[in-house]
């Protein structure tokens, strides 16, 4: 079978400097003192990619899939291991690197294209089609200092692109320019497809790794965690991300809400979900420190207290990242100074954007229970959280059947829907489709 790259062994680590002397006077004084802790990027990859193939390399920031792509293209070689390429190579790592200020366009045309391999001849022949394709026909004898970063990097991409390589590696870079030239891309990239050029792309969007790549492989922390059809590896990435998520959003409950007002199955249950790692733990803090910012809105007489919300799937694992059409339960914890009659409780589902997409209360669903306990919890049942892919926040009120708050809390806690269906607007409605003819 031909193969167009093999990867064998390959690991790659950086020394991470902590005080790096910054004089030559430093290095030769102080060259004892020069502290540093080592980073394993890559461990024992081994990858074979067929020819006429497109490669799609997913993961997290962090997970080597950068570095593997500058291994491929030899920017930077490994210190273990062997890579094998065959055909001319042509990269998409950052558009318009080696670009020269000074230059005009033209020039620097001639400049990055011998750097990708190209002789003088050849970049004369293909000049012209590099300016229409980048759109530059009015400006490319300006220097590119001039140039806005829309044109520089669609001058880059242009020069790369039309060096026609028979491997094309691809980090990130097909969101350039307005939505008329990224279309232009992309038509330019399913060209390169169908002309059996290998391809390996290095993306986050996994809706893209989907529909362009023939295969798949998944980096995470620097190895290989699965690889191969696109749709299965995908799915078992998003689930793991909807773990992590689901384990951040925990974590930040468990720090932000006062736990001494929790009853105590409530604080067993909270002890439960203590158990992740610390690598779960260092990719929640973005979430954590948003959670924190996050200040609900209270008010109300105080004739009602809510403790608490919480949520749950329908296997009583409290959850706050759920798929699309799963079931979902909603805990309300209070407790009340005295006895009230005409009590009622509600919920709200708002979208980030501040979209209302649901509410309702035990009043409108006609729940009908003569008295309430002083203290206890209000379960809600949602059997199939149809909500489309994002975040949203929850809402929860006691009132009474005049609309009187005893203890109103806007966007007390928030939760994310995910899916791997493209639809739009607010819900996913049960449907089926049927075409016949007349």
């Amino acid at each position: 079978m031909n193969m167009a790259i093999q990867v064998q062994g390959v690991s790659k680590k950086y020394r991470l400097y902590i005080d790096r002397a910054r004089t030559l006077k430093e290095t030769m004084l102080f060259w004892h003192r020069c502290k540093y802790h080592e980073l394993q990027v890559l461990k024992d990859i081994n990858i074979s990619i067929k020819a006429g193939s497109t490669v799609g390399l997913i993961g997290r920031n962090g997970s080597g899939k950068s570095t593997l792509l500058k291994l491929l293209s030899k920017i930077i070689y490994p210190d273990l291991g062997t890579i094998m390429i065959s055909g001319k190579v042509s990269t998409l790592l950052e558009l318009g690197a080696g670009f020269h200020p000074d230059f005009t366009g033209r020039e620097n045309i001639y400049l990055n294209a011998s750097i990708l391999g190209l002789s003088r001849s050849e970049v004369d022949e293909r000049i012209g089609d590099v300016i229409a394709f980048a759109e530059l026909e009015d400006f490319i004898d300006n220097p590119v200092r001039n140039y806005s970063t829309g044109m520089y990097m669609r001058l880059g991409f242009a020069v790369a692109i039309n060096v026609d390589p028979d491997i094309l590696l691809i980090d990130e870079v097909l969101a350039v320019g307005d939505a008329a030239f990224q279309s232009k891309c992309q038509e330019k990239i399913d060209s390169f497809r169908t002309r059996g050029k290998t391809i390996v792309l290095v993306t986050h969007d996994t809706s893209q790794a989907e529909s362009l790549c023939d295969y798949t492989i998944w980096l995470d922390n620097g190895e290989i965690k699965a690889e191969g059809a696109p749709h299965d590896v995908v799915g078992a990435y998003l689930d793991h991300l909807s773990k992590l998520e689901a384990n951040a959003a925990i974590i930040a409950r468990e720090k932000y809400v006062d736990i001494s007002e929790q009853s105590e199955d409530e604080k067993c249950n909270i002890q439960d979900v203590k158990r992740i790692s610390v690598q779960e733990e260092t990719f929640n803090n973005d979430f954590n420190n948003y959670q924190n910012k996050m200040k609900p809105e209270r008010w109300g007489n105080g004739n009602v207290h809510i403790n608490t919300t919480r949520m749950f799937d329908d296997t009583g694992n409290e959850r706050y990242v759920f798929q699309c059409g799963e079931t979902a339960k909603v805990f309300i914890y209070y407790e009340m100074k005295q006895e009230i009659k005409d009590l009622v409780f509600g919920i709200g589902i708002f979208r980030s954007d501040g979209l209302q997409c649901y509410g309702t209360n035990t009043y409108l669903d006609k729940y009908n229970q003569e008295s309430y306990p002083l203290k206890g919890v209000v379960k809600i049942t949602i059997d199939k959280l149809n909500l489309l892919h994002g975040k949203y926040f929850l809402d929860v009120a006691a009132h009474s059947k005049t609309g009187l708050p005893y203890d109103y809390l806007t966007r007390h806690w928030s939760f994310t829907v995910r899916s791997r269906i493209k639809d739009a607007g607010v819900t996913r409605l049960d449907h089926q489709w049927e075409i016949r003819g007349n």
